[in-house]
């Protein structure tokens, strides 16, 4: 039986009657994420067109019929969105139709997460964890914090661990291993197609012995090539197969990301989240949401620090770092208006 005791957290999911959301909720409301004895108020807001479409995942989310989740409270308001909340999961952004330029989605997704940031600011409660998902990710999350000033930076993360998540399976697929026999593979950077997933410092258990991501997979040229692009465009890749975007492994990513946050990551183990970079040690700009190598106790993460970066790993680092300074610089000039 559930501890009833504990007091309930509100977390809030936005996009909330999306794919992904719809992927993500049963996991959250089981309590995969924030503990098979943490009560849940589920805060599920979206967009006034889509409140139908809501009110058919709460009578789902009831017929689940759950014995954590006290409360789904469904809105469009912010003000009763973003209240007195634990965790928020901002997952609903504007995608990019055809033909549009990617200035334009920076334009429109600046608005969004400004008007997030600031909710976030006036209605939670100042300890809330923001993790952003809608794309483009990183920069959507620094505009978030940017709008919620009183909120810890530290606070503020955005999504890269379906990238790290797919880095890992491809590595342990290619050393025919189970992927938790992978640990320690790095998403470096933007959570877009210049995102450098770093193998150089992984570890890979072969037959109960721990031997590095190189000597297992005994193939260089496949690790700096195919294996990089693979999970550089994997995304792209299940949309032209699927004719709609990752889901099911996009939540998966979203849990794995919260879970950690919330009870920790393993000794001798770190993990690919996007955070702020100010005082980071790896000559990162600093005024950045970048992913980096993170471990995390008491719900706190730190950058792991002092890993060699030899001039491969280097150029990727700042390629990837020159694109988040200039998406960074566009939204910001929005932002100003």
């Amino acid at each position: 039986l559930i501890n009833i005791a504990a007091d309930p957290i509100r977390v809030l999911v936005t996009g909330a009657a999306g794919q992904i959301a719809y992927s993500l909720l049963y996991s959250i409301a089981k309590g995969d994420v924030f503990g098979k004895d943490q009560p849940i108020i589920l805060v599920l807001l979206d967009i006034p067109p889509m409140l139908p479409v809501l009110d058919g995942v709460v009578m789902e989310l009831q017929d689940c019929a759950l014995p954590l989740l006290r409360e789904v409270i469904p809105t469009d308001k912010v003000e009763l969105g973003f209240k007195d909340l634990d965790a928020a999961i901002l997952v609903g952004s504007m995608p990019r139709k055809e033909g549009m330029e990617r200035k334009d989605l920076l334009k429109a997704n600046v608005a969004i997460f400004k008007t997030q940031g600031a909710a976030l600011e006036k209605y939670a409660k100042k300890s809330v964890r923001v993790l952003v998902v809608g794309n483009p990710a990183n920069t959507n999350c620094l505009i978030a914090s940017k709008s919620a000033p009183s909120i810890p930076k530290e606070n503020f993360s955005c999504l890269t661990r379906l990238d790290h998540n797919r880095a890992r399976s491809q590595v342990a697929m290619r050393c025919g291993v189970p992927a938790d026999a992978v640990k320690n593979v790095i998403i470096w950077g933007n959570h877009s197609s210049t995102q450098y997933p770093d193998v150089h410092h992984a570890m890979v258990n072969v037959h109960g012995k721990e031997v590095e991501a190189y000597s297992a997979v005994k193939d260089d040229s496949w690790l700096k090539g195919d294996f990089i692009s693979t999970v550089q465009l994997r995304g792209a890749a299940v949309i032209k197969a699927r004719k709609l975007s990752s889901a099911m492994s996009a939540a998966k990513a979203i849990c794995d990301h919260m879970r950690d946050w919330w009870f920790g990551t393993l000794d001798g183990e770190f993990m690919s989240m996007g955070v702020y970079a100010g005082g980071n040690s790896y000559g990162i700009p600093e005024d950045l949401i970048y992913s980096f190598p993170v471990h995390i106790k008491n719900k706190s993460w730190n950058i792991h620090d002092g890993l060699p970066i030899n001039d491969f790993s280097r150029a990727k680092m700042d390629a990837t770092a020159a694109e988040l300074v200039e998406e960074r610089d566009t939204a910001l000039s929005f932002l100003s208006q």
